[in-house]
């Protein structure tokens, strides 16, 4: 089953409370939830205004509106 993400942002969000940064994931891609795994990379050359999908391989395909 596909999962569809509707975000605001592509990079992970940093948050420093601690000695090392922990970082959130905001792609909603990561498999690693709340924490980033990298997934964002595959965000790389989305269009603006556009709607994706992602299926579990992590293959982007362009929702139709």
């Amino acid at each position: 089953m596909a999962r569809a993400v509707i975000k605001e942002a592509k990079e992970p969000h940093e948050i420093k409370p601690q000695k090392e940064s922990a970082w959130i994931c905001m792609c909603g891609l990561s498999k690693n939830q709340p924490f980033c795994d990298g997934s964002h990379k595959l965000c790389s050359g989305e269009e603006e205004g556009r709607l994706y999908e992602y299926d579990k391989e992590g293959r982007r395909k362009e929702v139709k509106k």
